[in-house]
């Protein structure tokens, strides 16, 4: 609205009200003006010339007002904000207007005049919307504010809003690079250095970041290498540019300068918050792509950048950038890629920068080829009847339209007919005589089909048509014969049939079929597919041949029958030089076979994964330089060039023997600046102009003071640097014949690089770990596997005692196993005996130490392990061969066939007598009808495996046993049941658990489990379990609870049903007796609040009591409880359960307060706010976060209890910790009250009801907060091994009594209940009673007086007294305090 003339300063400012009434006016926001002269108060009465017309309303509801006033003399403007400072709120109605209470005032805007304009500035905190910015002239002298944040001055006063808002909170992630050499430490949260950094940077931080308005705090998230680059979190209200830049200047001021930190390092970045749109969305090769970066920021300096090859897009030809600006808020930038390629794919980066902010967004993006499938050759007869072309898109592609064209010495035009939703078009043709007379009969004409799409994207197919004249007799008849070998031979279509048939049923059985029309040329590493069509669905079999004869294996196509055909797609992911060469593709019906051919060329070129480099990481002096060099097995024609940035370095080749390198020597000095961190890598090219990328190798650019390291293999380095380097590359000893694999750690440690870890591969393991990496790739690998299992044997068998000492081979190993596993679907005995045997050797005692030192740094090589073996023993078929039997020295293994309808029982011992082992399986035969015919069943045994697996954290036991493993070869979907008993060589007073290794369990790394498994008999060396399930069983000691089955057991359940039902029943009479008592107790602030605590402690205990008595008794009762209930069971009982201990902190700080901070006064409803936050915002912060960190890993409950995780997690700690916290807090303040209490300070003495109040609470406190804290301390000693069972038995009585002592001493304990509830059930028999109870005071309760245990607490907790002291309340004049003086405290 426009200012009056004479107006010489205006402010805007918001009131929040909340009111009972139904105001008389719209909701929208309502400006009042106001001017203000020089003679008129700026105070109290100015905020009272507008009032709003209510009536009486059953709700309240809150109420926002814009509300104007404009100043004729500026110095008004302060006086106000100070009186509006000094207000307490909320501000309660007046006498006649007691409904409406005044929350907030806050000024937002003020307007001030600059020159002939009227500049409208937001007050700190606040800031003009989005769409007053946009649609009104901006301030731009003021302080340019964060990017996509609100701006903060206006030339103008909108006339009717909004005006500027409070803004919410932000998060800077911001990054500042420290010139200091970086050490391994930084990395570990734990770690001394860490905290030290952590704690100082953290201290500058504040003290700069302080000065930014709306401050919230800042944390260190972590440390990376490149110097040390801090990375931190800002929590602040949007600030100017001006005030960051000075923030920062006061966080480097702050620092100690020994950590060197880089002022012109100051960075905040963000990622993937900007708008990336990428149209179309799905691409096809030839189409214009348009990739567009959206922000929310003034800045032209927008950057595009190719991530697959680490260059950054420049205008050219093919790629175009336009970057623009728009309503003066928005930065918009375009990258438009015409005719796009399928070299084009991959991972775009748009980077926008303004001063310190960088903006980063990625959008990775694919091409499809286009295929467009057609008959490659037709044959038409010239009578005048129809004949269709057919053309056909491969994929969903969005085609704009369809062209026909023909090429030829006719011309016999055809009609066109084009489904753009199902990508196919139809060319009619209809020949007749005149069109090709006899003298051009067998003249071919090519009609192509071109599909065009919306965004320039194009394919198209020949089609040759070759026309035949009706009156050519004798050539009609050979063209008969001729149209017929078309037919069969369509798209390379070769038919043989094994019999000699008619022509006619030849025709009926054999298919037309229809192969990927397109040459197939890729690379190595490259994907390609080959689709094979068949226009019959009649086929007993489908299979892909190599040219050589050899199958292909199933597993690399796929093949799908449709009512009026079929088709096979060959598809493979990760191309091979053994993929070169032709494929047939064969459809075979009885004795008759169709038979469609494709030549695949695959060009040379190196995987990325066997490409080596060196180094992987590296330190180089700022004025030094370092070999760098990428090395591959097999010599080619390539094209390799080294690439950091946007910068390409020449490679030099160098050949020795097998082993090919490309180095290059980079001289840091081509670096424009020191101390940053340089990623090189190689680019190979091959002869089709295909390429890949080598991995990265980081080079570190440190000044030459900080090296201390120096070996010229190894490199340099700072005090404290680890590094990584390939075996081959380092001082171990190898051969380019014979190289070795894996890597090996050095940390500089002084001036000396010292051997950290050594994962070294030989060279024969490494050599057979490259062969299965080859194999699992190869078109034959199912012709190949039996033939390496054998060398792999072999091989195994003689390298034991180098793999007894190399953590690395024993690795390879069972990622060999691993990769194997997945290949065969038939495995014969020959193939499991050289499983096994390789087994065997790994498993034994010699390789036990090898594989602690394997899993410091792999945890589930073990489980890794397991798996393989189970998949083989899934896949063997013995055939018409004997059941296979193994046995070893570490593993044996019995099978046996299911051949008829009736099998026997399935009966299994294995004996390890080195080891003093035995066990055995028995599966009933009835269970075994239901398995199909042919079926295998094979147990395996293991006597060393259950020291390798990851032990259970839970129970943290093991009994010394054997690992059974029992496969069935086809699935089983009816009820199963197996037995097993185990030999058990370490016997203890604890409960025995049956378990089977899940590999689901802990992020699929696997762990033991007990479900569907249950001890039948246990006679102490003896243990016989029953599974209702396969897989690898063992036996698991858990000391920690006693067996539910014993006698103990059953006790304790029996206190715990009958106790909680007992609690639960005194809880609800603790509520009854509140809500009768309610009134007479709860006349003063202290008594209220004392007894609103006690009903949310007694409500809180009571829901959690009840979760948990019905979770015990569905459980129990061994009903199945799904795991999103037992999730939400544990959630409430851990909720409110942590609700009780938090109430009674509460209970304890109030009465720290009332009697320490005696002259402070506090409204009634802002300690009921408070104390409703600490008492169920915290837990409930603690029980979300809790269930957050461990639900995803479903970790969050036990396994088989419904209550907080102890063994996978330590969750439980997230009840215990802040309950016996709290206990130890409470029992402090009602030490410090009671002594303050009988020994006063002068001006502290109470008056003698308050006394009497805070004394009631301090004997609760006293009592309640003991008896509590010591239920779950005993508890949580339930948890370790080894606790003694006596502490499970009191941890039990003192749990179902506390419902009782809260009912007795929290409650019936207090006088005034007490008089109350005599009050409320007044007898005459207890008048006399009454009135001399009243006469003694406070002194003697009335509860139970000739009771010895009510002495006695009396005794303990107080003695008697007078005690007079005024209290703030007592000179009061509201409603509350009006009552006597002698219930004021009460």
């Amino acid at each position: 609205m426009k200012s009056p003339r004479r107006t010489t300063l205006c402010l805007m400012f918001i009131v929040i009200y909340s009111s009972k009434a139904a105001l008389n006016w719209n909701y929208e926001s309502t400006i009042h003006p106001l001017s203000l002269h020089e003679h008129e108060p700026a105070g109290e009465e100015a905020l009272r010339q507008k009032r709003a017309v209510a009536t009486k309303s059953p709700t309240a509801e809150e109420y926002t007002v814009n509300i104007e006033i404009s100043f004729e003399n500026a110095s008004f403007l302060d006086p106000i904000k100070a009186y509006l400072n000094s207000l307490s709120f909320p501000i309660h109605g007046n006498n006649t207007d007691q409904i409406t209470d005044i929350l907030s005032i806050n000024v937002t805007t003020v307007c001030r005049p600059a020159g002939n304009e009227i500049w409208c500035s937001c007050e700190t905190g606040y800031g003009w919307p989005r769409e007053r910015c946009l649609h009104n002239l901006i301030c731009q002298e003021r302080d340019v504010f964060l990017p996509g944040h609100h701006c903060s001055c206006l030339k103008e006063l909108p006339p009717n809003g909004p005006f500027c808002l409070l803004q919410e909170d932000v998060t800077l992630n911001m990054r500042v690079r420290l010139n200091v050499g970086f050490q391994e430490d930084l990395m570990n949260t734990s770690s001394a250095l860490y905290r030290s950094y952590k704690t100082d940077l953290e201290t500058a931080f504040r003290k700069g970041y302080g000065i930014l308005p709306g401050f919230k705090g800042v944390t260190v998230t972590g440390f990376k290498s490149g110097s040390v680059v801090v990375t931190y979190e800002v929590k602040t209200t949007p600030p100017s540019l001006e005030l960051i830049h000075k923030a920062n200047e006061q966080v480097v001021q702050s620092l100690n300068q020994t950590y060197k930190m880089d002022y012109n390092s100051f960075q905040a970045v963000t990622i993937n918050e900007s708008n990336f749109f990428v149209t179309p969305e799905i691409i096809f090769e030839g189409d214009t792509v348009s990739l567009v970066c959206e922000k929310e920021v003034l800045s032209s300096n927008v950057s595009w950048r190719y991530e697959e090859q680490q260059l950054e897009i420049q205008n050219s030809s093919r790629f175009s950038i336009y970057t623009a600006l728009f309503n003066n808020m928005t930065s918009v930038s375009k990258l438009t890629i015409h005719n796009i390629t399928p070299g084009d794919a991959g991972e775009y980066v748009c980077k926008l920068i303004l001063d310190i902010f960088e903006y980063e967004c990625k959008k990775k993006i694919d091409v499809m080829p286009i295929q467009i499938l057609a008959n490659e050759e037709m044959k038409v007869m010239c009578d005048n009847n129809p004949v269709s072309l057919n053309c056909c898109s491969q994929g969903n592609v969005n085609w704009s339209k369809v062209e026909w064209k023909q090429e030829g010495k006719i011309n016999i035009p055809g009609t066109p007919e084009t489904d753009i939703d199902s990508s196919c078009s139809r060319y009619t043709l209809k020949a007749d005589g005149t069109q090709c007379p006899s003298g051009s009969s067998g003249t071919t004409v090519i009609y192509t089909c071109e599909f065009i799409s919306a965004y320039g994207a194009r394919g198209s197919a020949n089609i040759k048509v070759t026309f035949i004249s009706v009156g050519d007799n004798s050539s009609h008849k050979s063209e008969v014969h001729e149209v017929l070998r078309h037919v069969m031979e369509m798209s390379t279509v070769q038919s043989t049939t094994r019999n000699s048939l008619e022509t006619s049923k030849a025709q009926e059985q054999q298919a037309n079929l229809t192969i990927t029309p397109d040459p197939i040329s890729v690379s190595e590493g490259q994907n390609f597919s080959i689709k094979c069509i068949s226009d019959v669905s009649n086929y007993d079999e489908v299979y892909w041949n190599t040219s050589a004869g050899i199958k292909i294996y199933q597993r690399f196509y796929t093949t799908r029958r449709y009512l009026d055909g079929a088709e096979s797609v060959l598809t493979v992911k990760t191309s091979t030089r053994e993929w070169n060469g032709t494929y047939h593709c064969i459809f075979r019906y009885k004795n008759s076979y169709s038979i469609a051919t494709k030549d695949v060329i695959v060009h040379p070129l190196p995987l990325k994964l066997n490409i080596m480099v060196d180094p992987l990481e590296a330190t180089v002096s700022c004025s030094g330089s370092h070999h760098i060099k990428c090395c591959i097995e097999e010599d080619g024609d390539y094209k390799v060039t080294f690439h950091t940035g946007s910068s390409s370095l020449p490679a030099a080749k160098e050949v020795n023997k097998k082993q090919v390198c490309y180095k290059h020597n980079f001289n840091a000095s081509s670096v424009s600046w020191c101390s940053k961190t340089v990623d090189v890598c190689c680019h190979f090219t091959n002869a089709a102009n295909n390429s890949v990328w080598s991995p990265s190798m980081k080079l570190n650019l440190v000044p030459g003071e900080n090296i201390t390291c120096q070996d010229p293999v190894i490199g340099v380095g700072e005090p404290g640097k680890v590094i990584q380097k390939l075996c081959r590359f380092s001082n171990v000893p190898s051969s380019p014949e014979s190289p070795i694999g894996g890597t090996i750690t050095y940390k500089c440690v002084g001036s000396q690089w010292e051997e950290k870890r050594n994962d070294c591969i030989s060279a024969p393991i490494n050599s057979l770990l490259q062969m299965a990496k080859a194999l699992i790739k190869s078109p034959s690998q199912d012709e190949m596997l039996p033939t390496y299992l054998k060398d792999l044997s072999i091989s195994i068998d003689k390298a034991e005692h180098e793999i007894s000492s190399s953590p690395g081979s024993l690795g390879a190993i069972i990622n060999i196993l691993d990769l194997l596993s997945t290949v065969p679907t038939q495995v014969n005995s020959e193939m499991m005996t050289h499983v096994l045997s390789t087994v065997n050797v790994i498993l034994g005692k010699p390789v036990l130490n090898t594989w602690k030192v394997l899993q410091q740094q792999w945890t589930n090589q073990s489980s890794q392990l397991l798996h393989s073996v189970e998949r083989f023993s899934q896949a063997l078929q013995s055939g018409d061969s004997p059941p296979l039997s193994f046995s070893q020295t570490n593993v044996q293994m019995s099978s046996m066939v299911i051949k008829s309808s009736h099998p026997e029982t399935y009966q299994q011992r294995f004996v390890f007598p080195y080891f003093d082992l035995w066990g055995n399986v028995v599966i009933d035969k009835s269970y075994l009808e239901n398995l199909q015919s042919d079926s295998s069943i094979v147990t395996m045994a293991f006597p060393t495996l259950q020291a390798i697996l990851a032990q259970d954290i839970q129970e943290n036991n093991f009994a010394e046993s054997l690992v059974m493993t029992t496969t069935v070869s086809h699935n089983t979907t009816m009820p199963f049941r197996i037995s097993m008993t185990f030999k058990n060589n370490s016997p203890s007073g604890g409960e025995t658990k049956c378990v089977f290794w899940n590999f689901r369990l802990a992020n699929n790394t696997g762990g033991w489990d007990s479900s569907g498994c249950y001890v039948e008999e246990g006679d102490g060396d003896n243990v016989t379990c029953i599974c209702d399930h396969l897989t690898s069983f063992s036996i698991l000691m858990s000391p920690d609870s006693p067996d539910p089955s014993s006698l103990l057991g059953i006790l304790l359940d029996i206190i715990s049903y009958v106790g909680v039902g007992f609690s639960i029943l005194s809880l609800a009479a603790c509520l009854v007796v509140e809500a009768v008592v309610w009134k007479s107790v709860t006349k003063n602030r202290t008594s209220y609040m004392r007894h609103t605590c006690i009903v949310n402690i007694a409500a809180s205990l009571l829901v959690a009591n009840t979760w948990f008595i019905v979770v015990a008794a569905i459980q129990d009762n061994r009903y199945i409880l799904c795991k999103t209930a037992c999730v939400a069971a544990t959630f409430f009982i851990h909720f409110f359960y942590l609700s009780v201990f938090f109430w009674m902190l509460t209970l304890g700080l109030m009465l720290f307060y009332r009697l320490v901070f005696i002259l402070h006064e506090t409204s009634r409803s802002t300690q009921k706010a408070i104390a409703f936050c600490l008492g169920y915002g915290c837990p409930l912060a603690i029980s979300v976060i809790t269930l957050g960190a461990t639900q995803p890993r479903e970790v969050y409950t036990r396994k088989n209890v419904c209550w907080l995780n102890w063994e996978d997690t330590k969750a439980l700690l997230a009840f215990a910790i802040p309950a016996l916290i709290i206990v130890v807090v409470n029992i402090t303040i009602t030490i410090v009250v009671i002594t303050k209490i009988l020994r006063p300070s002068i001006g502290d003495k109470p008056c003698k009801q308050e006394k009497s109040s805070l004394f009631q609470i301090s004997k609760s406190i006293g009592v309640l907060t003991p008896l509590l804290g010591l239920t779950w301390g005993f508890g949580l000693t339930t948890v370790f091994p080894g606790t003694n069972l006596v502490f499970h038995i009191i941890f039990a009585i003192l749990n179902v009594f506390q419902g009782l002592f809260i009912l007795l001493f929290g409650c019936l304990w207090d006088l005034k209940v007490q008089e109350a509830l005599l009050n409320k059930f007044s007898l005459s028999r207890w008048s006399s009673q009454h009135s001399k109870s009243t006469s003694l005071g406070s002194s003697t309760p009335v509860f139970s007086m000739s009771s010895p245990i009510s002495r006695r607490f009396n005794n303990l907790f107080g003695k008697t007294g007078t005690y007079n002291v005024s209290t703030p309340e007592a000179t009061s004049s509201s409603l509350e305090n009006s009552s006597s003086a002698s219930s004021l405290l009460n």
